[in-house]
């Protein structure tokens, strides 16, 4: 049996704020935009390509504003990515990777590459370059995944 995650919820403070920051900024499409009353609001937003979605909104859920940290994107190309968050005018960290102690500026190696923006409540993203996107979208292999232990 397939489990698929659909959907997760940020919390926010200002939907409007929020719905504006990822749709015009981030570049997420707004799927679902629905209040039948005036405690509750539900935006549903879809990153480009992704089969998961997050929700926004009002009555949705008991956690504090900006609460969720380490929501995680991954891309093709890291360096178009963070190009067009930064022109988009969302405030993106350079190119990061960790180096066994910490995150330091610059790329590393497969899998080892991100950027990092906040929303405007501090709910926390990493952008991550995927080897396996970057190679189909260059028409090469794919990377293999080896994992240790």
């Amino acid at each position: 049996m397939d489990y698929k995650l659909e959907v997760v919820v940020v919390p926010v403070s200002d939907v409007d704020r929020a719905k504006a920051f990822y749709a015009d900024q981030v570049g997420f499409v707004v799927d679902v935009d629905h209040s039948p009353n005036d405690r509750f609001r539900v935006v549903q937003l879809t990153p480009p390509g992704s089969g998961c979605s997050i929700t926004i909104g009002k009555g949705l859920s008991e956690m504090a504003p900006g609460s969720i940290k380490g929501l995680q994107l991954v891309v093709a190309d890291i360096d178009a990515a963070r190009a067009d968050l930064a022109s988009r005018g969302v405030g993106v960290t350079p190119v990061q990777h960790h180096d066994g102690n910490a995150m330091v500026d610059g790329h590393g190696d497969d899998w080892n590459s991100f950027v990092f923006f906040d929303d405007p409540d501090g709910n926390s993203w990493a952008v991550q370059e995927n080897p396996t996107l970057r190679a189909a979208t260059a028409g090469e292999a794919p990377v293999a995944v080896v994992e240790a232990g």
